[in-house]
């Protein structure tokens, strides 16, 4: 007999406590579903339904196994789902929430790309460095950056890295010096991302070991990527940015890349969702629409 048939009349079975009523909702003789159930339980080996002619229970192994079921079950209806929408248009609401400088630059020029090719989905961008709560907010997915401090009920799709590189403009090194080493990074000012007191270290990856981690001497400190790059342009200090931000800068001769042959440390760039059986076609192909991030020239 087939296996997910007989699956399926099991749960049936134990959700609505009788061969009999299973039998009734699922259109086929009593005796038909006992016989799957049997089925079930020459296939394992094990009893999973201790029956009298008055009463079923769930044997131990029974009741994990109906569990179990439970799950096959519903991956096999998501399956089918998935089945069943590629054969419709895209179409509906998709709403996205997304850092704001990184969005900016980054993603919304392919989400653009994305609505452009499926007109029936509207496209509702939220571009906040807010962590927003996916399932209260109702948001159909986010783009985070950096280490996922809570993924608690959360499916996490790492769709780019973000290159961070250590710059300077051609005045500030003409007045004091290029360093030749990482450590001397501490001796010189810096321009510092920060919400808080507390500065987070500029991180450079060491093979088989943890990143060194360097702190310089904090000369502003800017809680917006952008105003942060145009005060290393103007020469306020050396400054740790991704490299999709200062890349015209640095075509531009306004910024000089400091250490071009180290290692530069990466920050991971994730597509984030609610976990569910089921994820709208809409959603799932915007998240894919988002695969050139992984070969631009920021990603890694």
């Amino acid at each position: 007999m087939d296996r997910l048939t007989s699956m399926s009349v099991f749960v049936k079975a134990v959700d609505l406590g009788s061969f009999a009523a299973a039998a009734a909702a699922l259109d086929m003789s009593g005796p038909m579903v006992g016989k799957h159930v049997r089925s079930l339980e020459e296939r394992l080996g094990v009893r999973l339904i201790n029956r009298t002619t008055r009463t079923q229970n769930l044997t131990e192994f029974g009741r994990a196994y109906y569990e179990r079921c439970r799950v096959v079950l519903a991956e096999v209806d998501a399956s089918d789902a998935i089945a069943a929408d590629q054969r419709v248009e895209l179409r509906g609401t998709l709403r996205v929430t997304m850092p704001a400088l990184f969005g900016r630059y980054c993603v919304v020029p392919l989400l653009l790309e994305f609505a452009r090719a499926h007109p029936a989905v509207r496209l509702s961008v939220s571009l906040s460095d807010r962590v927003a709560d996916l399932a209260e907010e109702g948001f159909d997915f986010a783009i985070r950056t950096g280490v996922l401090a809570d993924t608690a009920g959360l499916v996490a799709r790492r769709v780019a890295s973000q290159r961070m590189m250590v710059c300077a403009s051609p005045a500030y090194l003409s007045r004091h010096g290029n360093p030749q080493r990482l450590e001397d990074l501490a001796n010189h000012h810096g321009v510092i991302y920060g919400r808080s007191r507390a500065c987070a270290p500029w991180l450079f990856p060491r093979e088989g070991e943890s990143p060194m981690e360097i702190v310089p001497q904090v000369r502003l400190q800017i809680d917006d990527l952008d105003a942060l790059a145009d005060a290393a342009v103007a020469g306020f200090g050396m400054a740790w940015l991704p490299s999709w931000l200062v890349r015209e800068r640095l075509e531009a001769g306004s910024l000089v890349s400091v250490f071009p042959n180290v290692p530069q440390h990466l920050f991971g760039v994730y597509a984030t969702w609610v976990k569910t059986p089921y994820m709208p076609l809409r959603t799932r192909a915007a998240i894919d629409a988002l695969e050139p991030l992984a070969s631009a020239p920021h990603g890694g």
